[in-house]
């Protein structure tokens, strides 16, 4: 899947073999409902993601399909995670429900650092977003600042060892088994150590 296309038709793979087509959420439409809980004009919100307002407003019209860099800034700028920009809004709680993502079935999103895997991806209105990520990042110059965003995030390496870098504390060594839980409005990074890309599971609060 393309870095630069984040609105292609995704393909899953189903257990019986068989393949779908699912289309993802409309991504103009999802960045122009995030602006307009937070109130703000199109010229605020390409302020605060560093974006040209005519930049802004063709993404939000399905005019131009952004690069990862102007996602990255639109993230940074609405003040959510990246994968959050692909997760519908949740509005009303709803009870009772449960979705099965089986290994190697969840939604992919390939950036230059890490290769996310969605899971849970068909479940809406979601109050968490769980996903498993492998990282390819080496050195923390290659994010080009601090991620940080509303809510709280878990971390759980799953292989390999990574080094988590926040803004408040000395970056720590994490190997297989090792988990943190953190404010993730609090600038925050992970790169891989290990020889081969690591791979951790993350889980996002939703706000």
């Amino acid at each position: 899947m393309s870095t630069n296309d984040h609105t292609s038709i995704v393909r899953i793979a189903r257990e019986n073999g068989n393949q779908e087509l699912a289309e993802p959420l409309n991504l103009g439409e999802r960045v122009r409902d995030l602006r307009k809980q937070r109130k703000w004009t199109l010229e605020q919100a390409a302020q605060k993601a560093g974006l040209a307002r005519s930049t802004l407003s063709k993404i939000e019209n399905g005019q131009m399909s952004p690069t990862y860099d102007a996602l990255k800034k639109l993230a940074v700028g609405l003040e959510i995670s990246f994968p959050q920009l692909f997760t519908p809004p949740q509005k009303d709680q709803i009870n009772g429900r449960m979705a099965i993502t089986k290994s190697g079935q969840g939604v992919d999103h390939i950036t230059t650092t890490y290769e996310h895997e969605l899971l849970a991806e068909g479940l809406t209105k979601k109050r968490m977003l769980p996903y498993r990520a492998r990282i390819r990042a080496r050195n923390v110059d290659e994010f080009g600042g601090w991620v940080r965003h509303d809510g709280e995030e878990f971390l759980y390496v799953l292989t390999g060892v990574v080094k988590l870098f926040t803004e408040f504390y000395e970056p720590i060594e994490m190997r297989r088994g090792d988990s943190a839980y953190y404010d993730a409005s609090m600038g925050h990074n992970v790169i891989s150590v290990s020889e081969e890309d690591a791979t951790i599971l993350w889980v996002t609060s939703i706000t």
